[in-house]
């Protein structure tokens, strides 16, 4: 059947705007007192704009003018937009970590959209969690939908050099606790290193999950690297908001889009630009809310044999700027579609599959995208490793690993919870040496709550001054993207679930070996036993509302630290449509 003759979908906003009785005067009457014409009701798609702006969220602080462009695409074609806000969770000022927050941020895009007269949707996401949490919330609902990523900030410039948000905070904060740079020149690095709107502009997970957009077909195309200020950032939006009229009157869904096809493609995305270890529970939990199976082990499987072509921050030197001038992520995927890494056939939102967009892309700098057969570093995608400490499994990112620490057999030294490594490591008395395995537990899912971004633990002081960069750490936690080092993550069972990470004591010796994804505790089972009877299950931070809503609700890391009651699309259906 041609375009032409197909039938056009129903409009879910019809059930609203289209009464001609009380109800229907009710909701086009209380519209038009911003000033609305009467032929705005006349059957033409209802878009809203979802838009995570908050002055508490810094990285989307230029949302309300990219919210502008997108609604001027949406009237260009023809829709009516709706523009509206949700929760917006901010990495830089949220405590104890935004991540607690991305289920709720979930819920409240999903009943959004579900509870009003919406006939599509466009994401206006940034900021770590805004962006799996917007995709978890529409993917729920399952309209057609279109994510536009705010962009990553101008590149830091710092006495000469560029610096990246995250990576050179943690070098710098090292350089500060061991002596090298002073507190003045700590301040001074603040006012250089962000200098624009934008979020990280580090392959931190803002960019990560920016690029992960783009890899699933959920996005336009060049929506992952383009920075905030550039105009053509703008562009995008505005062209998102004409392409999502388009789509509902096509009916594309967000699930025609989030298939398991595109998940295989952004993992081996993920795998080429060297993301961060927190897309691996995002995508995963995306992926449950559109029905999609998809674990840990996909994560191993569909990355292996793929390089990581990028040279940024943290795995390399440059930044997002330099990697969107380079050719971004359209170059990436045109190597990866060459060497039969990608599904070509997978479809995007511009109607169009992903090797069609990308089959032409060029690459301008190959110091900064590397070609397949060149890589920058060599089989890099995410390691998932098993064994007793792990059996549920835990990842680490190898391209932002020492390799001599790959394969590594010490004692542990353990720290409890975050505030016992606060109040140990800067100790000159502490019994550690560059050779030992450090442990921290009690930061999991449960136990922190929220899963922080703690599991990079900074080194004892007393090492770094002695020239140590890296060691072997092992948590149940989570990483910034922006971060680096031989960190061992996302361990399931976390300790506050009872896993073994939580019997592990000082001195208990750990063997690691990624080669063979194996991360064991060399403590007889007897022994663990003996510790398990003695265990006691932490009680919950805080007794009510959403905090005690998540800590009895939250899945593990290898089930995307859902809520168990979210998992599943519920539809869009109209809820009580009885009147």
């Amino acid at each position: 059947m041609s375009s032409k003759n197909a039938k056009k979908p129903a409009l879910r906003s019809t059930r609203w705007f289209g009464r001609q009785d009380i109800y229907g005067f009710i909701y086009r009457s209380w519209v038009k007192n911003r000033g609305v014409p009467h032929d705005q009701f006349d059957g033409r798609p209802v878009i809203g704009i979802c838009n995570t702006y908050s002055e508490l969220t810094p990285c989307n602080s230029h949302f309300r003018i990219i919210a502008e462009h997108v609604k001027a695409g949406i009237l260009e074609a023809g829709g009516f937009p709706f523009e509206f806000p949700v929760i917006s969770l901010g990495e830089t000022l949220m405590r104890p970590t935004a991540m607690l927050y991305r289920n709720l941020a979930s819920m409240d895009v999903e009943e959004s959209i579900r509870a009003n007269p919406l006939d599509g949707v466009v994401l206006l996401v940034g900021c770590d969690k805004t962006t799996p949490a917007c995709l978890m919330g529409a993917a729920s609902v399952d309209l057609p939908t279109v994510a536009v990523s705010g962009g990553p900030m101008l590149s830091g410039k710092y006495r000469g050099t560029d610096i990246g948000s995250g990576t050179n905070t943690w070098s710098m904060s090292e350089d500060v606790r061991a002596g090298r740079i002073t507190a003045d020149e700590f301040h001074e690095a603040e006012s250089c290193m962000h200098r624009s709107h934008g979020h990280c502009m580090t392959m931190g997970t803002a960019s990560t999950m920016a690029s992960m957009v783009e890899a699933l077909g959920a996005g336009m195309p060049g929506n992952a690297a383009i920075p905030a200020v550039d105009a053509r950032r703008n562009v995008l939006a505005r062209m998102a908001g004409r392409r999502v009229v388009d789509m509902v009157r096509e009916n594309l869904t967000l699930s025609k889009i989030l298939t398991k096809k595109a998940f295989e493609n952004a993992i081996r995305a993920n795998a080429a630009i060297g993301c961060s270890t927190n897309a691996v529970i995002h995508l995963i939990a995306i992926a449950r809310r559109i029905g999609v199976e998809l674990s840990i082990d996909d994560w191993d499987r569909a990355g292996r044999g793929v390089h990581t072509l990028v040279n940024l921050m943290p795995s390399g030197k440059y930044l997002m700027e330099d990697f969107y001038y380079a050719g971004g992520l359209p170059a990436v995927l045109r190597e990866l579609g060459r060497n039969n890494k990608l599904h070509k056939d997978a479809l995007t939102v511009n109607g169009r599959s992903i090797w069609e967009n990308n089959k032409a892309a060029p690459c301008w700098n190959r110091d900064v995208i590397h070609s397949f057969d060149k890589p920058f570093k060599k089989h890099t995608g995410i390691a998932v490793l098993r064994g007793n400490l792990c059996p549920g499994g835990a990842i680490i990112k190898p391209s932002a690993a020492t390799p001599r620490l790959m394969k590594h057999k010490a004692r542990a030294v353990v720290f409890q919870n975050i505030e016992d490594f606060h109040k140990r490591i800067d100790d000159s008395k502490l019994d550690i040496d560059e050779h030992c395995i450090m442990v921290l537990k009690n930061c999991g899912p449960r136990g922190y709550p929220g899963m922080a971004e703690v599991g990079n633990m900074p080194l004892p002081p007393k090492l770094l001054r002695k020239g140590i960069t890296d060691m072997v750490r092992i948590s149940d936690a989570r990483m910034s993207g922006t971060a680096y080092g031989t960190v061992i993550l996302h361990v399931v069972p976390e300790a506050a679930a009872g896993g073994n990470l939580a019997l592990v004591q000082d001195g208990d010796v750990i063997d690691l070996d990624v080669a063979k994804r194996r991360l064991e505790l060399l403590v007889p089972e007897a022994e663990l036993d003996r510790r398990r009877k003695r265990w006691r299950a932490p009680k919950p931070p805080l007794d009510r509302g959403y905090w005690k809503l998540y800590f009895e609700h939250v899945l593990q890391a290898d089930q995307g630290a859902d809520l168990d009651f979210l998992v599943g699309k519920s539809g869009a259906a109209v809820p009580r449509d009885n009147h």
